[in-house]
């Protein structure tokens, strides 16, 4: 008996030693990497371990918001296709997400890619007859986004907008309102969405950045979308508006010849994409770059870079709809 039960101490102190860890706690010990692109690294090789789904369904989830929010949008796009494919439960202690909304998370990702496409590709599968209304407003505004990528002219622009005028006071769109009426104000550059964005939905993200509190990620989706309009966002605390490089007089110029530095905007994993935002930035008079960069990991990332010949570079930026770091 005493060895049978020492037998059983030994087989449960194994199998914990060996346990396959869960979701959070990869999560957990990515959060205490030196910057989110080791973190992100950390989790791709740590998720291929996993072999109990939701687990596996959960990681690959919040490894796609991750990569996302480095602009990483073909492989964010990937990981929630993953997560989607995978038949399984939330897991323990992660954020609950339904497979429809994972697959809503890859067409954002798609469009902010600039991959109409594939994103039509995944708005036409199951998730186009989802019951949940809240699920239907986003199928219907992402297809109006996908409609945006594909307008080569202000022509083109006509149907969408009519669109998103008729969806701007639906009931059923509620929720996807503050967003729709967003795209309006950066197509037409009319005011008026502009002041009922800061009437109805004053707490929102595009409030935010309706007042130039918060800026327009540097995607695809948004710099390729044809405007007919000029939309410009209010300065915040900010008594003036920033100037752009073109409109720097020679004197104003001239107070630093020198760089002070370097500006970070993107990262992506695609060189094209990367090409596209330098050749947006430099039809904007910005001194526009990108590099390869090689992780120890073996992935190649291509970083966009401004060069800032003054302190007005990071502002002017901003006020064009650019995030904007300064990197050593």
């Amino acid at each position: 008996m005493k060895k049978c039960f020492a037998l059983l101490i030994f087989f449960c102190v194994t199998f914990s030693l060996t346990a396959e860890k869960k979701a959070y706690e990869l999560v957990n010990e990515s959060t205490k990497k030196e910057n989110a692109d080791e973190s992100a690294e950390f989790l791709m090789e740590e998720l291929q371990k996993l072999t109990v789904p939701a687990e596996k369904r959960a990681g690959y989830a919040f490894l796609g918001n991750l990569q996302e929010m480095l602009g990483l949008y073909e492989l964010a796009e990937k990981s929630y296709v993953t997560a989607a494919g995978i038949a399984a439960s939330d897991a323990e202690n992660m954020p609950e997400r339904s497979n429809e909304q994972l697959v809503l998370d890859a067409v954002r990702c798609a469009l902010s890619g600039g991959n109409c496409s594939r994103a039509d590709s995944y708005l036409n599968s199951a998730v186009r007859s989802s019951k949940n209304a809240k699920i239907q407003s986003y199928v219907k505004l992402y297809s109006v986004w996908s409609s945006l990528c594909r307008a080569e002219s202000k022509e083109d622009l006509e149907e969408p907008i009519a669109l998103l005028k008729a969806y701007a006071n639906v009931s059923t769109m509620k929720n996807v309102q503050p967003a729709i009426l967003l795209t309006l104000w950066y197509i037409t550059g009319e005011s008026s969405y502009a002041n009922e964005i800061k009437l109805r939905f004053p707490d929102t993200t595009e409030c935010a950045i309706i007042k130039g509190d918060s800026q327009i990620l540097p995607s695809p989706f948004w710099y390729f979308v044809p405007k007919s309009g000029e939309a410009v966002a209010e300065t915040g605390t900010l008594k003036d508006a920033p100037k752009t490089p073109k409109e720097l007089t020679v004197t104003e110029s001239s107070k630093n010849d020198e760089s002070t530095g370097k500006l970070q905007l993107g990262l992506f994993s695609s060189s094209d994409n990367a090409n596209n935002l330098v050749e947006e930035l430099k039809k904007k008079g910005f001194d526009a770059y990108f590099e390869k960069q090689t992780k120890a990991s073996g992935n190649v990332y291509y970083t966009v870079f401004v060069n800032a010949k003054d302190e007005n570079t990071a502002d002017a930026l901003r006020s064009s709809g650019y995030e904007c770091y300064m990197v050593n």
